[in-house]
């Protein structure tokens, strides 16, 4: 069985997934793509075009090294995806949330100052709140709303959350995205993990966000589409929301390390948190992968059930 792998990402990983898949013959970022994928079974990768699609008449197979399949354009091939970032991403949101709602990257500057700025030394800041009081709004509760909420219940934390079928266990309450408008209205924290879809683009906009309030923070791991990205901008900039996490963006590099990931200058405000979607990007994760991506592999070739097919 061959099997062509694009995904960079799973390289650290490399030797791991070839013992765990002996079956398979493996073949690593061809430089001819279109070529390699001529007599190829299986594509691991993040995305298969319909000129990919077109140039593999043998593939029986698409399996993403991750949850996000929109990437994925060409239809029938079978798709599957994978998990295991749910714990890594969870503690991305802690952190982002301790350090939004505590102003840790506004004290931090400041002391680089020599500012101690601190409620102890400045009497016009307000002493902040742990996360006990957070009030947590999950736009979406699936893997890493679930991981992120088991964390979250060790502070003290309350929640509720808004889903496409409206269901989710152990939570304050729960309904359809028909209840965004009360889920804003009592949270004052959202965490934005929902898939991109047709239905979600753009469903946080400039209503959205204030209806969040002055007290409230954002952080989107999911995909920067969700939230409209001028409107998150100005709420940012004219403090109608505290803060934000952005670990997903607009824009991606085609290639290195380099590129602008907004035409909106997120850069120039100081009540947001930049970070190049690394929040699930661990060896934990990863390593979970490749065991879900040599099972398929196995299964496959011994003609047995698929999992995580989408």
């Amino acid at each position: 069985m061959r099997v062509v792998v694009t995904d960079p990402n799973l390289l650290p990983l490399r030797a791991e997934l070839e013992a765990l898949a002996p079956q398979a013959e493996l073949v690593w970022l061809p430089d001819d793509l279109l070529g390699a994928l001529k007599t190829a079974d299986v594509l691991v990768g993040p995305a298969f075009t319909q000129e990919m699609a077109d140039a593999a008449p043998s593939l029986r197979l698409v399996q993403v090294a991750g949850a996000g399949t929109d990437r994925v354009e060409a239809t029938g091939v079978p798709v599957a995806n994978t998990y295991h970032h749910e714990d890594s991403i969870a503690e991305y949101i802690v952190w982002a949330l301790i350090a939004l709602r505590r102003e840790l990257p506004q004290a931090d500057a400041a002391l680089r100052r020599n500012r101690w700025r601190s409620p102890v030394y400045d009497a016009a800041l307000t002493q902040p709140e742990t996360l006990a009081s957070a009030r947590v709004g999950f736009l979406g509760f699936g893997h890493i709303g679930r991981a992120t909420w088991r964390v979250l219940q060790a502070f003290g934390a309350q929640a509720q959350a808004v889903t496409a079928s409206g269901k989710a266990d152990g939570l304050s309450w729960s309904g359809d995205t028909s209840q965004l408008p009360r889920l804003l209205e009592e949270s004052n924290v959202l965490v934005v993990s929902a898939p991109l879809t047709e239905a979600t683009r753009g469903i946080i906009g400039a209503a959205e966000l204030s209806q969040l309030g002055a007290d409230g923070v954002l952080v989107n791991v999911a995909r920067g589409p969700l939230v409209q990205e001028q409107a998150l901008y100005d709420a940012l900039r004219d403090r109608t929301i505290r803060g934000a996490a952005l670990d997903v963006w607009y824009s991606y590099p085609s290639g290195g390390d380099q590129a602008q990931p907004s035409e909106a200058p997120f850069g120039d405000v100081d009540n947001v948190l930049l970070t190049p979607h690394l929040s699930g990007i661990t060896r934990q994760t990863f390593r979970g992968r490749i065991h879900d991506i040599a099972a398929n592999l196995t299964a496959l070739a011994e003609g047995n059930e698929l999992r995580n097919l989408t």
